[in-house]
């Protein structure tokens, strides 16, 4: 892609005025980076670029900034080429050939992530040591900043012994970036990927998240209903929603603090309409803070097979208040109460019937389906984690409700009554 020689001519004669002689090649290259290989707007890539001679001449720019000086990691913002002091807090492995090496660098105001592409041919990063990082760019994924060490960033090694403490923020408080929390581990989820070793989520006094953790040399697994201290994770936003990698974050367990988990406000009252698949006897991984549920050959995503597995009972399914359906799931407790049907009582009915787990679902949605029942909990990404679950008596205005609505979904779809 050939750039614009308007905008070259344009920096050139911006900088000439400061008494600087930059040649347009110089200038071309450093506008080629930032559009062709980052994508930045090149009417962004311009200021940028002359941002960048100025402080590489140490001349303060037209705002009256001192572009010589270091830029606090809190303070960067895409589409910016920075000079950082920081320490490599983590590294983790390349997420695609292209890249070198990436981790985390952080200071005491913040920390970032950072690539550094292997074309870039610069020297690797050691973990734990500090860097002055001269000319990086910064971009943006997913709503967070992003460091990028290309060809043209000087890298130097600094001696500091300046004492990193990162302050934990609150879940309800984290946006994209990278963050420390303190937080219990609430539950587990099944992997939705063979590279995943753990999903699920975590809660503190203010809300929950969703964490994953992908398979890794150094990556760690919670262990259900503990505390933990997690630094440097790393948040992102997608469709509004914010979750947590922790696949390279430090990890601490933390015996000392009492956290009573947010529980959540969402009530719906409504019919149980649908039970869904997963609701039944399970069969769970018996690997100290695994628990993923495993197959019906007793195969776990993570630790493959494992025969001294441990049961467990859960319901999947909706429930209908007239005008809405919402997805819930119920765990062993609740699911027993509602039910009446015990966990050694399907353990022993699995083992006998000729039918297996599939007469432990059926006792169940015999038990509730067309029932009418008010849950509560925390819901996230569509779906209501229920802490208590309640029969309702039967309220023929509600069916009434329910029945119209049943047949202006059939109208709707040309269907009859």
């Amino acid at each position: 892609m050939d750039i614009d020689p308007v905008i070259t001519e344009r920096i050139s004669l911006k900088i000439k005025e400061k008494g600087i002689d930059a040649r347009d090649e110089e200038i071309a290259a450093k506008l080629r980076v930032l559009i062709e290989d980052f994508h930045i707007p090149p009417e962004e890539a311009e200021k940028t670029v002359t941002d960048e001679i100025l402080k590489e001449n140490k001349v303060k720019d037209f705002s009256g900034k001192d572009t010589s000086e270091v830029t606090p990691i809190a303070d960067i913002c895409p589409g910016e080429w920075v000079t950082v002091e920081g320490k490599i807090v983590s590294v983790s492995e390349p997420p695609s050939e292209s890249i070198a090496q990436s981790g985390i660098i952080a200071d005491r105001t913040g920390a970032v992530k950072f690539v550094v592409w292997k074309k870039a041919g610069a020297e690797e990063l050691e973990e734990l040591e500090w860097y002055r990082i001269e000319s990086a760019v910064v971009d943006e994924y997913r709503g967070a900043p992003s460091m990028k060490i290309h060809s043209g960033t000087k890298i130097t090694k600094t001696e500091q012994e300046t004492p990193l403490v990162p302050k934990a923020v609150k879940i309800s408080g984290l946006k994209p970036g990278i963050a420390t929390i303190r937080a219990k581990f609430v539950r587990n989820f099944d992997a939705g990927h063979e590279r995943m070793l753990q999903a699920g989520l975590l809660g503190d006094e203010t809300g929950t998240v969703r964490f994953v953790t992908w398979k890794d040399g150094n990556s760690e697994v919670l262990e259900e209903d503990k505390n933990y201290m997690i630094y440097y994770a790393e948040v992102s936003e997608y469709q509004g929603k914010i979750s947590l990698d922790i696949t390279s974050a430090m990890i601490l367990e933390d015996e000392d603090t009492e956290i009573e988990v947010y529980e959540g406000d969402t009530e719906i009252s409504g019919v149980f309409i649908h039970m869904g698949n997963g609701s039944g006897l399970i069969k769970r991984c018996p690997v100290e803070g695994c628990g993923k549920t495993l197959s019906r050959q007793n195969f776990c995503p993570v630790h493959e097979v494992q025969n001294d597995f441990r049961y467990d009972m859960r319901i999947t399914g909706a429930i209908d208040n007239g005008k809405s359906t919402k997805n819930i799931l119920i765990q062993r407790a609740e699911a027993e109460r509602i039910t009446g049907i015990t966990l050694n009582e399907a353990i022993e009915t699995a083992t006998v019937s000729p039918l297996g787990y599939d007469d432990i679902v059926m006792k169940m949605k015999n038990a509730i389906l067309g029932r009418y029942f008010t849950c509560k909990g925390n819901e996230m990404d569509g779906t209501v984690l229920v802490k208590s679950c309640t029969s309702k008596k039967y309220d023929s205005s509600f069916h009434a409700g329910l029945l119209n609505r049943t047949a202006e979904m059939l109208k709707e779809k040309g269907g009859d009554c």
